[in-house]
């Protein structure tokens, strides 16, 4: 994967605001780059770099951005040239990271900084270097665990995230990304937890969503936790009916603006078609106005009448409906 390509995937995904970055490392380490302590001459050094990544990986995102409105327009710059353009911002900021890491070896929030920047333009091996040596100078901090659990849930042995996400929680409780990371890594990588686990793929479907709900009661207002929460259900045979129209209920009543409860009534109308309950699911989609759903809309429109409808071909089967894509466990920078 190309950096742009990994940038974008990344921008896309998440959208961070500029100071994401350095927001992720306060909550990690406890470092704040808005109000250095003067008394911490070292962590002030630090703060400095991460001051100095944030800025570019913010102008690398406008970047982005900007190209990719160009490109619609007929125009903007080649992939190769952008990437050149890119790699060049970013490569004093590592330059940065790397001298501050010979002048403070032993600094453990520095592996972690600079592993989160790595991680961020692409470099996953590399970063996981850095978090293991955050781990090593410093086991007490659950971040590095966090974030090696990460690594370890795309890029294996998927048992090591398993007891990496348990150690996090176990060092912070409190943190909800830990249990939604956890929860995420159980659903996706089920055959895996099964054996781990000792446990059947009922069982296992219920410590993923046991793991969700624990997050969720830490952060009852997130709704991508929420949303995430809820899709698990389409993965779960036989159908939970009665939980999947709960979670799908209890998203709808945090939606934070008009385009996620329009997105929620496309879910309840998934759901409901799928049991049965057409007026309900039509009086969704009826409700749904923002041109952007209108695709998705259309395609619950074509399954609520398939199954309302069966065609004759017993071949033909009613469609059930968009894809849900999995969710992905986030780091903690």
């Amino acid at each position: 994967m190309s950096l742009l390509t990994h940038l974008l995937s990344v921008f896309v995904a998440t959208n961070p605001p500029a100071a994401a970055l350095s927001n992720e490392i306060q909550q990690a380490t406890g470092l704040s780059v808005t109000v250095p302590d003067a008394s911490d001459p070292v962590k002030r050094e630090l703060d400095a770099v991460m001051i100095e990544d944030d800025a570019a990986q913010a102008e690398v995102d406008k970047w982005i951005r900007d190209n990719a409105d160009f490109y619609k327009q007929g125009g903007g710059v080649p992939d190769d040239d952008l990437n050149r353009r890119i790699r060049e911002r970013f490569a004093p900021v590592r330059k940065d990271y790397e001298a501050f890491l010979q002048r403070h070896p032993g600094y453990a929030p520095g592996y972690l900084a600079y592993g989160s920047f790595l991680n961020d333009i692409g470099e996953e091996y590399a970063a996981s270097l850095q978090y293991e040596k955050s781990r090593q100078l410093d086991p007490k901090n659950p971040a590095a665990w966090n974030n090696l659990a990460n690594y370890y849930g795309e890029f294996s042995p998927v048992t090591n995230a398993f007891a990496y996400y348990a150690q996090a929680i176990e060092l912070n409780p409190a943190e909800p990304v830990y249990y939604q990371n956890f929860a995420t890594t159980v659903y996706l990588f089920r055959k895996d937890a099964r054996e781990f686990y000792g446990l059947s793929e009922q069982q296992v479907f219920d410590k993923s969503l046991g793991l969700y709900r624990q997050a969720m009661r830490l952060a009852p207002d997130n709704f991508p936790l929420a949303t995430d929460y809820a899709q698990t259900y389409y993965g779960i045979r036989p159908l939970r009916t009665n939980d999947a129209l709960t979670a799908w209920t209890n998203t709808l009543a945090i939606a934070r603006d008009e385009v996620e409860r329009e997105g929620v009534y496309l879910h309840l109308a998934r759901v409901k078609t799928a049991i049965g309950r057409y007026d309900e699911a039509r009086a969704h989609l009826a409700a749904v106005t923002n041109a952007s759903l209108a695709e998705m809309q259309a395609r619950l429109v074509r399954s609520l009448a398939d199954h309302e409808h069966p065609r004759a071909n017993p071949l033909q089967a009613p469609t059930n409906s968009a894809p849900v894509s999995a969710g992905a466990p986030a780091s903690e920078k």
